[in-house]
């Protein structure tokens, strides 16, 4: 059955990130934390198809884990025009959105993209990287390096950002080979990212337990008593220290 294909496949997918992975999972968690115990903050955008929402405010999450994300809104009237010839690009306008944030130099910010060559994802990191602070990548290096920069710098996410995590997924993603459908089946990168992620989640906290600092872990607002709990207790102490 395909059932047990899909299963044992991601069984595999799984054990090469374990094997291949751990050494940069460990730089990842304790970068995080290192962060968090000197006052900064970590911002997650756009990890492989929104996984950052996994550990993002929710039961079992740390509070330390802020959403970043930016777009830009043009209100305007007319007609439709040819734009021949027109530059269209949007590189450095992720400049100003970092200036607008609460990002400061010395925070951590991670972001995705599978291919690593994600326009907007690279541009964001190009200029995060210039304000000083560091970034953490998702992206599937299979993928990554057997396609051309879209980038004016003429580099893609993985030559520009302080860590790469290698979700080991497969170029274009599927991982199996499925008899009367032509393409691949099964997308790799979702999975093994949020595995990577919760991973150097534990080494952050592990590494903020040892220096005697507890961060707040939030319980799941719809069991009995946990909205009250990250209300009185985990938000008013995040404001306070960070974590």
């Amino acid at each position: 059955m395909l059932l047990e294909r899909y299963q044992a496949r991601v069984d595999e997918l799984l054990r090469e990130v374990r094997e291949t992975q751990r050494e940069t999972i460990i730089k990842a968690g304790k970068l995080i934390a290192d962060t968090v115990a000197n006052g900064g903050g970590v911002f997650l955008s756009g990890i492989c198809h929104s996984i950052e929402n996994d550990a993002i405010y929710r039961g079992g999450g740390p509070i330390f884990y802020k959403h970043f994300s930016w777009s830009l809104n043009v209100e305007q009237q007319g007609r439709e025009r040819p734009t021949d010839g027109m530059d269209a690009s949007m590189e450095g306008l992720a400049a100003y959105a970092l200036k607008k944030s609460r990002i400061r130099p010395g925070d951590v910010l991670v972001v995705g993209s599978v291919s690593g060559r994600t326009a907007s994802v690279v541009d964001l990191a190009y200029e995060a990287k210039k304000m000083g602070v560091h970034v953490i990548a998702f992206i599937s290096m299979k993928y990554a390096t057997q396609v051309e920069p879209v980038h004016s710098s003429g580099r893609k996410l993985y030559e520009m950002v302080d860590l790469v995590m290698d979700n080991c997924a497969p170029a274009a993603e599927g991982m199996m080979d499925v008899e009367g459908i032509e393409a691949p089946y099964a997308a790799a990168s979702g999975i093994a990212s949020d595995y990577i992620l919760w991973s150097m989640t534990s080494v952050a906290v592990d590494e903020l337990l040892a220096r005697g600092i507890t961060p707040g872990i939030l319980k799941s607002a719809n069991f009995p008593g946990g909205n009250d709990y990250n209300k009185t207790v985990i938000e008013p102490h995040y404001e306070k220290y960070g974590w």
